[in-house]
């Protein structure tokens, strides 16, 4: 009996193993290295020193996109978008530690939230506390296009001229968080938090999620919203191949 086992696990191997072997090169998952870090200014031990928290998970050998999510989380460290970010993480964990008051932190942490077919979806997040009742997250998203080897932004993902057309479904997966969320009915909300348009898009596997810095749709206690757009309403919209499971 337990020969037949151990035939029936090997067998189960064999076919994984080539069923793997079929697969193509943008099929097969991304491999990633991570690299974690904590640092304090030196010398300092006390429970409210400041501190900078570094977590990433980076594809391996692939330097121009390692690049791009640096410039990127770093990005997520500025006041204002138009503010130019740090030249390297070593560079703004430096300053930041340099000039922080007790309490201040940073967190900065990059990911490989999902893989599906020929698309990486690389979430990456911050957390930024310098004093006063609450601290300052972001969120943002790269859409990596293995077969073209690049990060792709909205105008790729969409057929020529269908630009306007997603942004009807988007509107359209807006009035659903309102009514889910009950604002659908409140007149002052509706005034007051108005649908803006966002490049902050991500390819997942399920929906073409969009993501909203706090303060910008909703009010700061909302958190981070999104708006899920399915893939079905999107036929004739995005290109075909970034719908999962079509090459």
């Amino acid at each position: 009996m337990r020969a037949l086992h151990c035939l029936a696990l090997a067998t189960a191997g064999l076919l994984l193993a080539g069923c793997q072997s079929l697969l193509t090169p943008a099929q097969q998952p991304l491999p990633t290295s991570t690299q974690r870090w904590e640092h304090r200014p030196a010398g300092c031990t006390g429970a409210d020193c400041p501190l900078v928290n570094i977590d990433l998970q980076l594809p391996k050998g692939l330097p121009k996109l390692n690049a791009r999510i640096e410039r990127e989380l770093l990005q997520l460290t500025t006041e204002l978008p138009s503010d130019p970010p740090p030249a390297s993480l070593q560079g703004y964990e430096r300053d930041f530690l340099a000039t922080a008051k007790p309490g201040w932190t940073s967190y900065l942490q990059a990911k490989v939230l999902q893989q599906h077919d020929r698309v990486v979806v690389i979430e990456l997040s911050s957390y930024r506390f310098t004093g006063g009742a609450r601290g300052t997250p972001g969120r943002s998203y790269l859409n990596y296009d293995r077969t073209l080897n690049q990060v792709i932004t909205l105008r790729d993902m969409l057929l020529p001229g269908q630009e306007e057309a997603f942004w009807d479904q988007v509107h359209l997966a807006h009035q659903a968080w309102l009514k889910a969320n009950g604002h659908d009915q409140d007149a002052e909300f509706l005034d007051t938090w108005p649908l803006e348009r966002t490049d902050n898009i991500a390819l997942l596997s399920g929906n073409v999620m969009l993501k909203y810095d706090i303060a910008r749709i909703a009010p700061y206690t909302s958190g981070h919203p999104d708006l899920r757009v399915p893939y079905p309403r999107l036929n004739g919209i995005l290109q075909p191949y970034y719908f999962p499971g079509r090459r």
